[in-house]
């Protein structure tokens, strides 16, 4: 089944695209490979530009927002996940509905080189870098090759990946313990395990084998020093086709639950203005040395004054707004400038990051219960707003939140001049907030915040696990917040 809207007369095309210099590709319409915000967030990149967006849905995504937003909005099938994972089934469809683009958004397909082929092959361009350099940067022993031989400092580990438990065994007494087992495809937390001891690793082996397999389709894992709780910073570039690279300064990533970023900051409020430095240049190098083109990230970890390179993303990453808020630079727009075949629209020089940002991952969980998803209906959704706050979201009062896809229901982001007024204005903005009928991470949030040693601007990847006390917070409700929510519990039992 197909459902088609029309919003908005047809565009000559941006003034980005009537007035570019040289041999390029005039971009009039974009089909987005992705559901949420993130889909709602390219449709306005899109409407901002002249280009027309169309959205693709799976039957429990048939009432969802970005389906509601984009100019076009066509089936891609019952299965809740098989659509959205089909990538020449996406490509047909690009070429079908008269697309010259597809925007793979993060997530899903965001870093399947085969999706990349796929669009080269029928003509569509893919907004993001080329098949090559997503193998090359996907494949983790194949990226550590790359850094060390561009110069850039990478964790110890194993030359290559470990054939068996008895080679991970050996290698794991060379590095020397903790070690990470991680796969080599692996991503969003998934597919890695810390292991203490031999028993540990001869125990996750298996387990990282089978979990890597089911999520990226590879058995292959490999083996790095564990560095023990570090700063999680990470850098984002951009490269356009003439060969130039810039960064859009750093992001940390640091307050993270089982490698799952919660809260996001940009600019780091640890890093000293030569680190910052320091990072920015290794992040330029690294993309510099493969090639690099479209945006991406590159992450690090620093501990004890050591920087090591972790990974490269080869897409947007979820945290991308908080570094449009201290950069002023469109970085979803920079991508389609790019895919379109213009430089890039600043230079290193002329980019400066001004305050601080934070980005709120508000998910459908329960801290109290140890993270619990808690999907279903939103009986009430209010988003906070004033000076320096910004929603990203795909959800609305009615909308039901389907159990097949990520928990995240919105970014709740915050900017400010200082770091101190940035977390007093990310505590109004939380409270500002009304998300009823699910469970979710707000108050949980506003704890941290409070919490001293983060106000300190002074945290690591264990912050965390280290504070198990910051989900024993109550939820004050206002009397008529909690008549309001008795009604909705009465009207969902009878079934209104």
């Amino acid at each position: 089944m197909k459902h088609l809207v029309t919003r908005r007369p047809g565009t000559s095309g941006s003034k980005t695209q009537q007035s570019a210099q040289g041999n390029f590709q005039v971009i009039k319409k974009i089909l987005i490979a992705n559901r949420g915000e993130i889909a709602v967030r390219i449709v306005r990149a899109c409407a901002e530009m002249g280009i027309r967006s169309v959205a693709v849905y799976s039957d429990a995504d048939r009432h969802a927002l970005h389906v509601k937003r984009a100019d076009e909005a066509h089936s891609i099938g019952a299965e809740p996940l098989a659509g959205y994972l089909n990538p020449r089934k996406l490509v047909n469809l690009a070429v079908e509905t008269g697309c010259d683009a597809l925007h793979p958004g993060y997530g899903f397909l965001s870093e399947n080189a085969e999706l990349a082929d796929i669009c080269a092959e029928r003509g569509v361009k893919f907004i993001g870098p080329s098949a090559e350099v997503i193998r090359r940067m996907g494949d983790k022993t194949e990226a550590r090759r790359s850094m060390i031989k561009a110069g850039v400092p990478v964790t110890p580990g194993t030359e290559g990946n470990v054939a068996d438990i008895a080679e991970a065994l050996t290698e794991g007494d060379r590095i020397g313990y903790p070690v990470m087992l991680k796969a080599t495809s692996g991503g969003g937390g998934r597919g890695i395990r810390r292991c203490n001891s031999r028993e540990e690793l001869e125990h996750a082996f298996p387990r990282v084998i089978s979990e890597a397999t089911k999520a990226f389709g590879s058995a292959q894992v490999f083996l790095e020093k564990c560095i023990v709780n570090p700063k999680h910073i990470e850098a984002q570039i951009l490269g356009d086709s003439f060969g130039n690279v810039v960064h859009l300064f750093e992001r940390d990533c640091s307050i993270q639950r089982r490698n799952q970023k919660l809260i996001e900051i940009a600019p780091s409020p640890q890093l000293t203005p030569e680190q910052r430095a320091y990072i920015g240049d290794l992040s330029v190098r690294a993309a510099k040395a493969v090639g690099y083109e479209n945006a991406g990230t590159v992450e690090f970890l620093l501990a004890e004054g050591e920087v090591y390179f972790m990974e490269m993303n080869t897409r947007v990453q979820v945290e991308h707004t908080i570094t449009e808020e201290i950069t002023g630079i469109d970085i979803v727009r920079e991508q389609i400038r790019i895919a379109s075949g213009l430089p890039l629209s600043v230079k290193q020089e002329d980019i400066q990051h001004r305050g601080f940002a934070l980005q709120f991952r508000i998910n459908a969980e329960d801290p109290k219960n140890n993270f619990l998803p808690s999907f279903g209906k939103i009986t009430r959704y209010y988003a906070p707003g004033g000076p320096g706050v910004r929603t990203d979201t795909a959800i609305y009062t009615g909308y039901t939140i389907p159990p097949f896809y990520d928990s995240m229901c919105l970014k709740l982001v915050v900017w400010a001049l200082t770091w101190e007024e940035a977390m007093d204005r990310g505590l109004r903005a939380l409270d500002d907030m009304r998300l009823q009928g699910v469970k979710t991470t707000a108050a949980y949030y506003q704890e941290i915040l409070r919490n001293p040693e983060f106000r300190s601007g002074q945290f690591n990847t264990s912050f965390v696990e280290s504070h198990p006390e910051l989900t024993n917070y109550s939820i004050k409700r206002k009397p008529e917040e909690l008549a309001l929510a008795i009604a909705a519990a009465i009207a969902a039992h009878a079934g209104l």
